[in-house]
């Protein structure tokens, strides 16, 4: 089994059969992987649901006067359990299987038989993807592992993101020293150096763009959130990656949002999220290196 990609990357990572998993057949060793993104994908379900939910109740728990007590019961991401949104029906534990209840289920509630989301299988199915895809481009390693922890955040700020127009602290920041931490030592993604590097230079580029925008127009481009999330990425994939981070994202979202805009799905004023094109660029840019960069000689 060889890495998808080795170039930037992943030239520390290859010497890793030695380990207990990496001496699995490869078939064991990609069931596992993809058994855990199903797995992990559930749970990121939960956190795409209730943490924009937690984080309101949150800042209305702020500005509640002293010697009140907010109305609100226990809500985080262990409690209450899953539900039905329609009937209340708790879900019971043959009913949160990934992707398997979902189709015993035929997409419906056991209780009232109301239809439930197809982004729930379809977030599992993708988080066992960017599992089998980590350690297909990374190896049986512990880095592989930091790859598909990546890519999982990624995922979530995506989703987060696209429905509420925002990118939690909560998320953003853990991220970016996440990185920093991953490449402190000599087996990371790239030296520490360029990760400091990158997550300046990642929040300081939109920063800018962000003023520049707002001087020319007199209107807010984007949110704080996607600067950070960038600066996150720069810790990540160092600073040689964000010119074709930002090239790819820009690309994207704009050809989303006239694709949207021409079949009548988004009027052409309205505010697009760029934390999902962000996220797409980085773990494009993850899997198959900088090109860009060593295209103008780097």
């Amino acid at each position: 089994m060889q890495p998808l990609y080795q170039g930037k990357f992943s030239g520390h990572y290859l010497d890793a059969y030695g380990t207990a998993f990496g001496a699995l057949p490869v078939a064991a060793q990609y069931a596992f992987a993809l058994v855990f993104g199903l797995v992990i994908g559930s749970f990121l379900t939960v956190v795409v649901h209730r943490l924009p939910i937690m984080l309101e109740r949150a800042w209305k728990a702020e500005s509640t006067p002293i010697g009140e007590e907010p109305a609100q019961g226990r809500y985080n991401l262990a409690v209450p359990r899953s539900a039905c949104p329609h009937c209340g029906h708790v879900l019971r534990a043959w009913e949160n299987i990934p992707v398997v209840s979902y189709l015993l289920l035929r997409g419906r509630c056991a209780q009232c038989k109301a239809p439930v989301s197809p982004r729930y299988p379809l977030t599992e199915l993708t988080t066992a993807l960017l599992a089998a895809v980590s350690l297909y481009a990374f190896g049986p390693t512990l880095i592989a592992l930091a790859a598909f922890g990546l890519c999982a955040a990624l995922l979530v700020m995506s989703l987060i993101d696209f429905d509420t127009r925002y990118l939690p602290d909560s998320l953003t920041l853990p991220l970016l020293w996440a990185g920093l931490i991953v490449n402190l030592g000599s087996a990371g993604f790239v030296p520490i150096h360029e990760a400091v590097i990158g997550a300046i230079a990642g929040y300081l580029f939109l920063w800018c763009v962000y003023w520049l925008f707002r001087l020319v127009r007199g209107v807010e481009g984007m949110g704080y959130g996607d600067f950070k999330l960038l600066a996150a990425l720069g810790a990540w994939l160092g600073w040689q990656a964000l010119p074709q981070i930002v090239l790819l994202s820009a690309l994207a979202g704009a050809i989303f949002g006239l694709t949207a805009t021409g079949i009548g799905k988004m009027r052409f004023e309205e505010p697009l999220p760029f934390g999902p094109f962000l996220a797409a660029g980085g773990a494009i840019t993850l899997f198959f290196g900088t090109p860009l960069y060593a295209l103008f000689g780097g």
